[in-house]
């Protein structure tokens, strides 16, 4: 079927005389799993298929969340969190270094093109290493010691990559909640590349769509992880079908998905996925309504009584999730602030520390959580392998008197006002920037200051729009961030330790540091601190490790840097994740562990195998 938008640009394409590719609706194909579909086993029930399950998102752009919640993966994790083939076959690793892909025989894309090893060839020297489309090559995962690997495509279900050193990353990578694409439907976005396109018709294609060039065309189309296109053909359980803009977007299953149940029935078993975009603080209530199937995203624990007391309104039971975070919430000085004064103070580890110990965790547990939360640091969970008490509690303990012993150590004298001065005169007081979707943050800043002024730090906070903070963050204008801690408070040693170094951009207390890593030094800034360089070559060290042992050795070290330094300041954890869903939602487990990494919050819980019964 074709949306309105969809239609318009239809009709001007074919106006302006280039070639049209026809599209239909998943629904009318078909379709069949492949010859050697990958089947589930050890479903809770088998089930049958039909029906859909609505829910809802906070804007437009949540679509991508399906390919989250549909965890269709290269290689993904099981409930053990240890890699298993999915999209793939099967696959080898040597020396940790060459990996071999083997592709489902008869695995198609949604709109039944077969999905062979030319889709991995096509995106590696066509997209990855197509300068005009990929300025700085290929994902930062993908180089090793700067080097990209060696790809060869020994024939249409086979793909090699080589690397001269091993790549540790790489099944990781693929795994993740957000992974790595390594192929792109090659027979559909040929038509927007100018080494497949005739350049003619390639040209009526710009014009038509009104694209800068033919880049920009390709990216419009090219929306693999964006779940926005719904001419583009997918491998997810779901796809989309309703064009963008819109405030009610549908998911249809996908008729040539690779996954089937113990009795050989192809999955995903629900036919579409509704999302409904609301006001993300209306979708406490609207759940309390009983306006959706199944809900977490949007719910936070203060939520939860409310939820619990809704059910027999809402027609949906309330379970409660454990999640595996660092730090429920911790907060971000930026070491790469633009302003002189208080970059130079944050990059005192004993401001940062006083900070850490002026901060009366105990008390927001008991106010905001009921008790039922833990005092933290920013850092791995007991139920890692790598906890030691020591790196656990680092720096949680409630002591003003020595923070402001601290306080006095570093020149900052007390004012005016209750306030200390830092050393250009300006009070010490600073705005802490939130996300502004919830006031859960505020709630806990509203704490937070109650202690620091007690030592003479006063902040004032600002709620602002996700992308708008991210981009304040990046700048150094955002001098300090609330947000969520580190994902993976679980991790075992051969899991790599990139949320303890500095190698994203998106990581708020050195986001310039993280971005020199993230774009191979085309940008940001190298780390300038000894104790961060320290951190980086205990990372590399631990991309050569020879062992499990050694890995978790390194490990240790990272973690007590972290411990020493105090790179960022976490509060509490173990707070649990509201999720409720209709009770004939049948493989919905009423426990899990709701986390983004490992675990795409949903994604390895097989959302594809959940049925209604009774519907």
């Amino acid at each position: 079927m074709l949306t309105r938008r969809t239609f318009v640009e239809t009709a001007a394409l074919a106006a302006a005389g280039a070639v049209v590719l026809p599209r239909r609706s998943p629904a009318q194909a078909a379709g069949a799993p492949p010859d050697e579909p990958r089947v589930l086993e050890g479903l809770a029930e088998l089930g049958k298929r039909g029906g859909e399950m609505r829910s809802l998102i906070g804007r437009a752009k949540d679509t991508r969340m399906l390919t989250v919640y549909g965890y269709a993966r290269l290689v993904g994790y099981d409930l053990d969190y240890q890699f298993v083939a999915d999209i793939l076959k099967s696959y080898e690793v040597e020396e940790g270094r060459i990996f071999t892909f083997h592709l489902r025989r008869g695995h198609k894309w949604s709109d039944g093109h077969p999905f062979t090893s030319e889709d991995f060839r096509f995106y590696w020297e066509d997209v990855a290493n197509e300068p005009k489309l990929m300025p700085t090559g290929p994902e930062v995962q993908m180089l090793v010691d700067g080097e990209p690997p060696e790809v060869t495509f020994p024939d249409e279900l086979t793909v090699r990559y080589a690397w001269k050193n091993p790549n540790p990353f790489f099944l990781p990578a693929l795994a993740a909640a957000a992974p790595i694409y390594l192929y792109r439907p090659a027979h559909y976005l040929k038509s927007f590349h100018e080494k497949y396109a005739s350049a003619e018709d390639l040209q009526k294609r710009i014009a038509a769509t009104k694209s800068r060039d033919w880049a920009d065309l390709f990216g419009r189309q090219d929306r693999i992880s964006k779940i926005d296109n719904p001419d583009m053909p997918d491998v997810q359980p779901w796809v989309l079908v309703t064009e963008p803009p819109s405030e009610r977007f549908v998911a249809e299953r996908n008729p040539y998905f690779h996954r089937v149940d113990a009795n050989g029935v192809q999955l995903p078993y629900l036919d579409r996925i509704v999302l409904e975009v609301v006001d993300s603080k209306l979708i406490p209530i609207k759940a309390g309504g009983g306006e959706t199937d199944m809900q977490a995203r949007g719910l936070f624990f203060k939520d939860y009584t409310f939820l619990k007391e809704s059910e027999e309104r809402s027609g949906l039971v309330t379970h409660l999730w454990k999640q595996a975070k660092g730090a429920h919430l911790a907060l971000f000085p930026n070491l790469n602030a633009a302003d002189d004064v208080w970059r130079s103070l944050f990059r005192d580890v004993r401001f940062r520390r006083a900070l850490a110990i002026s901060i009366d965790r105990e008390l927001i547990n008991q106010f905001l959580y009921f008790g039922l939360a833990t005092p933290c640091n920013n850092t791995i969970l007991p139920q890692s392998p790598l906890w030691t008490d020591e790196i656990g509690t680092a720096n949680t303990r409630f002591d003003p008197e020595a923070a402001s012993a601290l306080m006095d150590e570093l020149g900052l004298e007390m004012g005016a006002g209750g306030l200390r001065r830092l050393p250009d005169g300006r009070d010490l007081r600073l705005v802490v920037e939130t996300a502004g979707e919830d006031s859960e943050q505020s709630d806990v800043l509203e704490l937070v200051a109650t202690t620091w002024k007690e030592v003479g730090f006063g902040i004032d906070v600002k709620p602002s729009q996700r992308d708008v903070l991210r981009n304040r963050i990046f700048s150094g204008e955002a001098l300090m961030t609330i947000w969520y801690g580190i994902e993976n408070g679980i991790p075992q040693p051969d899991y790599p330790p990139l949320e303890f170094v500095p190698a994203a951009q998106d990581q708020a207390q050195w986001p310039k540091w993280g971005q020199y890593r993230e774009t191979k030094g085309m940008a940001g800034e190298a780390p300038d601190m000894p104790e961060a360089q320290a951190l980086m070559k205990l990372f590399d060290d631990w991309r050569f490790a020879e062992d499990g042992q050694a890995q978790a050795t390194i490990w240790h070290a990272i973690l007590k840097n972290h411990a020493e330094n105090v790179w960022n300041i976490g509060l509490v954890a173990g707070v649990m994740q509201p999720v409720v869903a209709r009770p004939n939602l049948m493989n919905l487990p009423a426990e899990g562990i709701y986390n983004w990494e490992p675990g795409a919050h949903f994604g390895i819980y097989r959302p594809d195998s959940w049925w209604l019964k009774d519907a």
